[in-house]
C-alpha cells in the first residue's frame, strides 16, 4: 500500500462507510472464523452450533453454545488500534457509519457514537426468549450457566433461550438491512476492514456502494469475492494499514469539515 494510492482512495471523501468483519478484532484477541487458525477451521463441526435449525431442536447443541460464551474472549478484549483508528476518524469530523458483521461491540467501546455504528447481525450482549420475546443481559444467563444450567430456559415462560445474534438460517432484520443499504448508498467509500466477504446480505452492501459510485477499497488478509469491484485491495496488517488510511482520510478532508467537529 503506497501513499500515492491511498491518496487516491480518499481524495475529496468527506462521507465513509466502513464494512468490518471478524478479522478487526483479532488483535484484541478474539478469533476469526475462517481464517488459518480460525474457530471453524480448527473445528468444523462447530459451526453447527450457530445454525438455527441445530440450536432450537438440540439440547445438547444449545448446553456447547452456551460453554463457548460463557468463556469466550470477547467479553473481556479491549479495542485495538484499527477500532481506534476508526473511533478517531470520526471525531476529526468525518461522517463515518460503521457497518459491523462483529457482535462483540468494540466499536463502540473504542468510542465510535452507538448511533453510528450499525450491528448487522446482533450484539452478544443481550439474549431473547424465542416465545415471549422478552429481552434481558446475556449476563443474567451466562450466571445461570456458570452455577450449572446446561440449557437455561426463559423466567417468565419458559421458553428456549437464544443470543441477540443472528444465526445461519436466519434473516438479517429487514430495518437493518434497509438502513445499511442507504448508508452504502449514501457513501463516497466503502472500506471493508477484516471480512471474508462470504456472508450475504452483507457483502453485497458493497455492491450496493459500487453501484452508487462510491470507491470501494478492502483491506484483508485474503481473497474474496467481491475483490473485482475494488479500487484498492490492501493485505497488510490491519492495525498497521487502517490508521494509515483513517490519517490520510483526515488529511483530505476540507479545512471547514475539520473546523466543526
Amino acid at each position: 500500500m503506497n501513499d500515492d494510492a491511498v491518496a487516491g482512495w480518499t481524495q475529496g471523501v468527506t462521507r465513509v462507510a466502513v464494512l468490518t468483519g471478524a478479522g478487526i478484532s483479532t488483535d484484541s484477541g478474539i478469533p476469526d472464523y475462517r481464517g488459518p487458525d480460525g474457530v471453524w477451521t480448527r473445528d468444523p463441526a462447530a459451526a453447527e452450533v450457530f445454525t438455527r435449525t441445530h440450536f432450537m431442536s438440540d439440547p445438547a447443541v444449545r448446553a456447547r453454545f452456551w460453554r463457548t460464551y460463557l468463556g469466550h474472549a470477547a467479553w473481556h478484549a479491549e479495542p485495538n488500534a484499527a477500532h481506534r483508528a476508526l473511533a478517531a476518524l470520526e471525531d476529526d469530523g468525518c461522517a463515518v457509519r460503521i457497518l459491523t458483521q462483529n457482535i462483540d461491540g468494540l466499536h463502540q467501546k473504542a468510542g465510535s457514537a452507538p448511533r453510528k455504528v450499525l450491528e448487522l447481525h446482533g450484539s452478544m450482549r443481550e439474549v431473547h426468549c424465542t416465545t415471549c420475546r422478552v429481552r434481558t443481559p446475556t449476563a443474567d444467563t451466562l450466571a445461570r450457566v456458570a452455577a450449572g444450567e446446561t440449557d437455561p430456559r426463559c423466567t417468565t415462560c419458559g421458553g428456549i433461550l437464544k443470543l441477540g445474534v443472528v444465526l445461519f438460517g436466519e434473516h438479517l432484520d429487514p430495518q437493518v438491512v434497509s438502513l445499511a443499504e442507504q448508508i452504502a448508498r449514501a457513501c463516497q467509500l466503502m472500506l471493508v476492514v477484516g471480512s471474508s466477504l462470504q456472508v450475504e446480505p452483507a457483502a453485497s452492501l458493497c455492491a450496493v456502494a459500487v453501484d452508487a459510485g462510491a470507491r470501494l477499497v478492502i483491506v484483508n488478509r485474503d481473497p474474496t469475492p467481491y475483490d473485482d469491484l475494488a479500487d484498492g485491495l490492501v493485505r497488510e496488517p490491519i492495525g498497521v494499514a487502517l490508521p494509515r488510511i483513517t490519517a490520510a482520510l483526515t488529511r483530505a478532508l476540507p479545512d471547514a469539515t475539520r473546523a466543526s467537529r
